[in-house]
C-alpha cells in the first residue's frame, strides 16, 4: 500500500474547522509535521495556554482524521500553546503561605529561556552531571551513553539528557525512537531504555532535518527539557554536551544547579589543547572537574594482541594531575563499542571485558559520593 503524503495529511487536517472560523493549516496551526514509513506526527500549537485547554476534543478529531488516510499506520500528535495563559489574580497571603506556583510551561521547543533567580536545581534529581570534551571526536556522547548505563546497572537511578542540540546521537546510541509526548500538555515524558530514562532534541523534531537556531533559543530548549520533563526521582542525571564551550555550556553551568563536569579527551595534543579550554572555562564559571576519562587510550590487535598507543600515552593522566583531578578510566579503541553504539544497544548493556572497564569507573564514581 501507497504510503500517505505530506499534502495528503495536510488536505486532511484543512478540512477540521475551527470554533472562531478558519482550520488548522490556514491559521498556521501545524507544526513539526513528519512522515515516515506510514508514522505520522506533528504538533498543533494553540496561541496560549487557555486555548489549549479548549482544543482537546480538536486534537482528537484530526488525530483520526488523519488515521483514516490510507497508508498511514500510527498518528501522534501533541497539543501545545504558543504563549502562557493570562494569569489571574493570586489571592493574599501571609508570607509564610507563598506557594512559589509557576504559570503552566510552554512546550514550544526553541523559545527563548524565561527568567529565574540565580541556579535552579531539577526536581526529584540529587546530582547532576556534565560530560563535556572541549571538541568533537573523542567519544564524549559514547562516553555519556555507557557511563549512564553501567551507572543503571550498579542500581542507580540515572538519567540521560541529550544537550547537544545540533547533533543528538544519543536516541541512536540508546535505540529509543521519538517523538515524545506531553498527555497534559505541560510536562514531556521522557523514554527509558537500559534502565536508563533518556530526553534528547532528537526526540522532539524531524531526525532528517538540520536545528538552525540562535543562541537564545538553544538556552530556551535546554532549560525546557531540565524544568519541562518528567525525569522522576533520580540519583544521577548525566548531561551529554556539544563540543565547545558555548552557550549550552554557559547556560547549563549559570542557570542549573550542577555537581560537577567530567572532561573527556584521546591522549594526543591537539585533542588535549582542546579539553583544558573545556577545564578553563568549568573554572571561570565555578564548575568543580570531578574527574577525566582517558578515551581511545590505546589499541589491542584481536589477531596478536599486541598494544599500540594510536593517540599516544599517558597525556590525559598528566592532565588530570595538573588540576588535582582523578582519572576516573581509561578506555581503549574498540570495534565492538563502536557497534554497539550503532545498534543502540550500548556495550555497558552488554558482557566481557569492556563492559566490566565501564562498570568500574561506575562503581568508582558510586564510591566517592559522585554519582
Amino acid at each position: 500500500m501507497a504510503m500517505a503524503t505530506r499534502e495528503e495529511v495536510l488536505a486532511v487536517l484543512r478540512r477540521i474547522e475551527l470554533p472562531g472560523g478558519g482550520d488548522l493549516v490556514a491559521s498556521d496551526m501545524v507544526r513539526a509535521l513528519s512522515l515516515d514509513e506510514g508514522r505520522v506526527r506533528f504538533v498543533i500549537e494553540a496561541p496560549d495556554a487557555e486555548a489549549a485547554g479548549r482544543m482537546e476534543p480538536l486534537r482528537a478529531v484530526a488525530e483520526r482524521a488523519v488515521a483514516s488516510l490510507p497508508g498511514v499506520e500510527s498518528v501522534s500528535v501533541i497539543l501545545t500553546a504558543h504563549g502562557p495563559a493570562q494569569q489571574k489574580p493570586a489571592p493574599q497571603q501571609d508570607a509564610g503561605q507563598q506557594s512559589g506556583g509557576q504559570e503552566p510551561p510552554n512546550l514550544k521547543i526553541g523559545r527563548h529561556p524565561t527568567p529565574q533567580q540565580g541556579p535552579q536545581r531539577v526536581a526529584g534529581v540529587q546530582r547532576i552531571l556534565a560530560v563535556a570534551s572541549g571538541k568533537g571526536g573523542v567519544g564524549k556522547s559514547t562516553v555519556s551513553t555507557n557511563l549512564a548505563v553501567a551507572l543503571a546497572r550498579e542500581g542507580r537511578k540515572v538519567g540521560l539528557l541529550d544537550a547537544d542540540i545540533y547533533g543528538p546521537s544519543i536516541p541512536r546510541m540508546m535505540g529509543v525512537e521519538g517523538p515524545v509526548s506531553a498527555p497534559d500538555g505541560k510536562t514531556i515524558q521522557p523514554l527509558h531504555a537500559h534502565g536508563v530514562t533518556v530526553m534528547s532534541i532528537g526526540l522532539m523534531v524531524d531526525p532528517d532535518k538540520a536545528v538552525v537556531w540562535r543562541g537564545p533559543m538553544l538556552m530556551g530548549a535546554l532549560q525546557q527539557m531540565l524544568g519541562q520533563v518528567a525525569w522522576g526521582e533520580l540519583d544521577v542525571l548525566i548531561v551529554d554536551l556539544p563540543p565547545g564551550t558555548g552557550d549550552v555550556q554557559l547556560t547549563l553551568c549559570q542557570r542549573t544547579a550542577l555537581t560537577g563536569a567530567i572532561v573527556v579527551s584521546t591522549p594526543q595534543d591537539v585533542a588535549l589543547l582542546d579539553a583544558r579550554k573545556a577545564i578553563d572555562m568549568f573554572a571561570t564559571l565555578k564548575t568543580p572537574v570531578l574527574g577525566m576519562i582517558e578515551n581511545m587510550s590505546l589499541f589491542i590487535c584481536p589477531e596478536c594482541g599486541h598494544e599500540a598507543h594510536i593517540f599516544g600515552h599517558g597525556g590525559v593522566r598528566a592532565e588530570a594531575e595538573k588540576i588535582g583531578a582523578p582519572l576516573l578510566g581509561a578506555l581503549p579503541i574498540d570495534l565492538e563499542t563502536r557497534l554497539s553504539g550503532d545498534e543502540g544497544v550500548p556495550v555497558a548493556a552488554k558482557e566481557g571485558p569492556i563492559s566490566e572497564a565501564w562498570r568500574r569507573i561506575a562503581r568508582g564514581l558510586v564510591s566517592g559520593g559522585i554519582a
